[in-house]
């Protein structure tokens, strides 16, 4: 059954996407480099940018090769196959998989506060929180492998509880929280910070905030009439997400002295533990940990979706192309939550998240860029959306994202290099593929 995802889905999908892990955990790693409230506030009016400009470019590119598979089908029609492919090697291993694993560490950590555990190790030597986080991707990717319709509505319904929460807490926090004292006004600190490392490294946290504006786009063969519904989820998706993370950065920083953020993951539950009590602190955890479930339901829900496409076009990848009766890529969304498992328990969230950020930004930022010359290449092409502001967005688009990837590679190369080698690998797996012999017409 195809087109099941309404335009109030698609847009659910791109909010969910975005709102939960890096907003509630991130500001206290951007903390501990940068101390000004006006470049940490900077921070996010800046991936907000970043992630308008990418809704709008990739608006276009989704009306033009409305399939779903995000960047691995949008790089294959507009590059090379081979470049296709790459992406959806890395969406299919780090794309939904890490930040899945992200999320679920996240959701442990507040639940551990809420309830008040100890961090110490458990089964098989894991820690509680990280036992917490593969209980849930066991269970949500259960939920996703057997009902889709199930899986949507429990998506729209949890993503507008999760959007009025964040409004309550922007609110609660205004009316109720003393200023801690930061001054959000220019000043030579704040150009310093800007224009240190640590800002630039700051945003491989930032833009995976706000990672999953362009979730829509995975899920564009199944979105009810794409050439219309694509461009307005990405881009309301998109605004509403921006609007919500200044309010609750600026929140947060207002509320909370810079020294109780730094290097802390669970910011939600030191904020509300601040304003509302240490009862209240843990409610606040409870409720931030639960919505986190939103994240990883969305995430679910799209990044099987690229596996399917592999699946379709490459026989290496064939069984993940299979559905079940329901049109549910059962087998991809199992894969995806064990590989969500193995980053659990191999690595901490800082590397996950610059992992993440550097190795996805490369495919961001060649969609963009394939947007431009398509333009040049292949005018012809039904364009039912044109980016506004075209050339000037997607060029910011791929300037902020060169500097980026530079500072990535200069400040992190630990995880810049793994993303690199990852990606190399996916060109050794795409050359046996070659190899073997092509998938009948009727598996496609």
């Amino acid at each position: 059954m195809k087109n099941t995802f309404s335009l109030t889905t698609a847009t659910a999908l791109v909010v969910a996407n975005m709102v939960g892990t890096g907003v509630f955990t991130s500001l206290g790693f951007q903390a501990a480099g940068i101390t000004s409230g006006s470049a940490l506030l900077l921070l996010w009016i800046v991936g907000g940018a970043i992630a308008l400009f990418g809704a709008l470019t990739y608006s276009e590119a989704a009306v033009m090769f409305p399939r779903s598979g995000g960047e691995y089908h949008f790089l294959s029609e507009m590059f090379h196959p081979a470049v296709g492919f790459l992406a959806g090697w890395i969406s299919f291993l780090v794309g939904f998989a890490a930040p899945v694993a992200a999320a679920a560490m996240g959701l442990g950590r507040y639940l551990g506060s809420a309830l008040s555990l100890q961090e110490q190790p458990g089964f098989l030597g894991l820690s509680t929180s990280s036992v917490t986080a593969i209980a849930v991707v066991a269970a949500v990717t259960a939920v996703h492998s057997l009902d889709k319709n199930l899986g949507a509505r429990f998506q729209n319904v949890i993503t507008i509880f999760k959007v009025i929460f964040i409004v309550l807490i922007v609110a609660l926090g205004l009316v109720l929280g003393k200023s801690a004292g930061m001054s959000f006004a220019p000043s030579a600190k704040a150009w310093s910070d800007i224009l240190s490392p640590a800002f630039a490294v700051s945003m491989f946290f930032v833009t995976f905030s706000y990672s999953g504006w362009n979730a829509a786009a995975y899920c564009a063969g199944e979105i009810d009439c794409p050439q219309k519904n694509l461009p307005k989820s990405l881009i309301s998706g998109t605004l509403i997400v921006i609007v919500l993370y200044v309010l609750l950065n600026f929140v947060f920083l207002r509320t909370v002295p810079i020294a109780e953020l730094a290097g802390k993951l669970e910011v939600g539950y030191v904020f509300a533990d601040r304003v509302f009590g240490s009862v209240g602190g843990r409610l606040m955890g409870g409720i931030i940990a639960f919505l986190l479930l939103s994240s990883i339901s969305a995430m679910i829900i799209a990044g099987p979706r690229i596996s399917r496409v592999l699946g379709e076009d490459y026989r290496l990848f064939r069984r993940l192309g299979k559905t079940t009766k329901k049109d549910i890529p059962a087998l991809a969304i199992v894969v995806q939550g064990l590989l969500s498992v193995f980053y659990i328990v191999t690595s901490t969230f800082e590397q996950v998240i610059v992992f993440i950020g550097f190795t996805l930004n490369i495919f961001t930022f060649m969609t963009v860029l394939g947007v431009m010359i398509m333009r040049k290449k292949r005018p012809d092409l039904p364009r039912s959306y044109r980016t506004i502001g075209y050339p000037w967005v997607p060029l910011a688009f791929l300037a902020i994202h060169v500097y980026i990837l530079v500072y990535g590679l200069l400040y992190r190369p630990k995880e810049s290099l793994a993303g690199l080698g990852l990606t190399a690998l996916g060109l050794v797996v795409y050359g046996i593929n070659k190899r073997m012999k092509p998938l009948p017409a009727k598996e496609k």
